[in-house]
């Protein structure tokens, strides 16, 4: 039987967690929010939706030029530091590792690997089917 990956996301971001905890079982609750890094509410694609899952791995100092995403994108901080710069707002924002990131969609902003230690993110993109959810300034 085929899972539904979107509906299996919707659940994990909207509503906390829920499970049996036990000795062997830890639940650590990451984040539960309506809105994007930018205050705008969660919208997913209204057809054909894609789950698109990534790993980043960002040298320190290295940039992630100014861009925008059309689609709900997601990131989860696994070591390393990320600041955005949301061109649009003027706001500033620097997630450590452990953080998860809802950014924001349509807002040019761009990201850079801060400190000594490489940044590595998992980035989970919510994309019409075949659609490309990066578009750089030009």
């Amino acid at each position: 039987m085929k899972l539904p990956w979107l509906t299996i996301l919707v659940a994990l971001l909207a509503a906390p967690l829920q499970a049996h905890e036990s000795e062997d079982v830890t639940v650590t609750h990451v984040l539960s929010s309506t809105a994007t890094s930018s205050g705008q509410p969660v919208v997913l694609p209204q057809r054909d939706a894609e789950l698109v899952v990534s790993i980043y791995d960002v040298m320190p100092g290295a940039t992630l030029g100014v861009h925008n995403h059309p689609y709900p994108r997601y990131a989860y901080v696994l070591s390393g530091v990320l600041r955005v710069n949301n061109i649009d707002t003027g706001q500033t924002d620097t997630y450590a590792s452990g953080a998860f990131v809802l950014e924001s969609v349509g807002l040019w902003h761009a990201g850079m690997s801060v400190g000594s230690e490489p940044l590595k993110l998992l980035v989970i993109d919510v994309v019409e089917k075949g659609q490309p959810n990066v578009v750089p300034l030009k």
